[in-house]
């Protein structure tokens, strides 16, 4: 059948596309996506001492560990959205397209749009929850005494460790609160973002056309998204990186409760500025670089 390989990589052109933005984009930003983790351990770790800053974060790693200790997990880091990014991503655009299919082409609502969000956000993070466990530990290794440290040397022998050391089960450990997290993530950014994208075009900058939006447009798009999904997802976050770490917590009610009951209710936001700071240009290069491989993929690829 001729058109068999054409068809395969129509199928796969928004996975590949969502994959390699999303590798792109943790490239870029990891070094706050390392600080982020790590105020939300250092209670745990620190019990007592008053939080740092994440610039205070990034500053003592770099003077006591050496630049490349800002990296650190990135491998774990770079696999998590080559599985995670790729799924999150690919099945929100696939899901939206059939939807909008059977819709007549005509724009989704916004309910509509968040259940596709939620739903591929869910399945994605049942495939990258271990790449996600194998990162958490990566980013705070260095935070423990030495003798607590795991010394992992790359995402793969991590894997293997917590399977050898620990059983399979704790490869997805916080899986609960991931799931929630990826949701949140993926209706807050997402969906959010052609929500805003489709607001901003028609009522704030005029474009002639909402299925070609300007630069401007997808600027402020990502800026309201990168908002809504940091807001919303932070405090799953917090309990999944407690949790993935290894913590004393038993499970995400005990984690929960323990946090809300000797940290405050506000600490299920710890280290909002650093997630914000992650999460916004996170999706903002995403979505702004998503349009030039696709293109990229219709002419080498799919030779259009």
């Amino acid at each position: 059948m001729p058109d068999t390989p054409n068809r395969f990589a129509v199928i796969a052109q928004p996975f590949v596309v969502g994959g390699s933005s999303g590798m792109l984009a943790s490239s870029c930003i990891h070094p706050i996506d390392l600080s982020k983790v790590r105020l939300q351990l250092y209670l745990t770790l620190n019990p007592g001492l008053p939080k740092p800053g994440f610039v205070n974060i990034i500053g003592t790693m770099i003077k006591n560990e050496g630049f490349t200790s800002i990296y650190a997990g990135l491998s774990a880091s770079l696999m998590r959205q080559a599985v995670y990014g790729t799924a999150r991503i690919g099945l929100h655009r696939t899901f939206s397209t059939e939807l909008q299919r059977r819709n007549d082409g005509k724009p989704l609502s916004f309910g509509v749009k968040v259940l596709a969000g939620m739903s591929s956000g869910s399945v994605a993070v049942c495939l990258g929850t271990p790449f996600d466990v194998a990162l958490v530990r990566m980013q705070a290794d260095s935070m423990k005494p030495v003798a607590d440290r795991r010394g992992y040397k790359n995402v793969f022998d991590a894997l293997i460790r917590v399977v050898k050391e620990e059983g399979f089960r704790n490869l997805y450990s916080g899986l609960l609160p991931n799931i929630l997290r990826g949701m949140s993530v993926n209706a807050g950014m997402l969906s959010c973002y052609d929500q805003a994208k489709e607001t901003i075009s028609i009522h704030v900058m005029k474009d002639a056309d909402i299925n070609r939006p300007s630069l401007p447009t997808q600027l402020m798009a990502s800026m309201v998204s990168g908002f809504t999904a940091s807001f919303c997802s932070l405090p799953f976050d917090l309990l999944k990186s407690r949790l993935q770490d290894g913590s004393r917590y038993s499970g995400i009610v005990d984690a929960a409760t323990t946090i809300l009951r000797t940290e405050g209710f506000l600490s299920f936001w710890t280290g909002f500025g650093a997630y914000y700071m992650r999460t916004a240009p996170h999706a903002m290069i995403i979505l702004m670089m998503a349009e030039p491989i696709n293109k990229l993929y219709k002419t080498v690829v799919l030779r259009q």
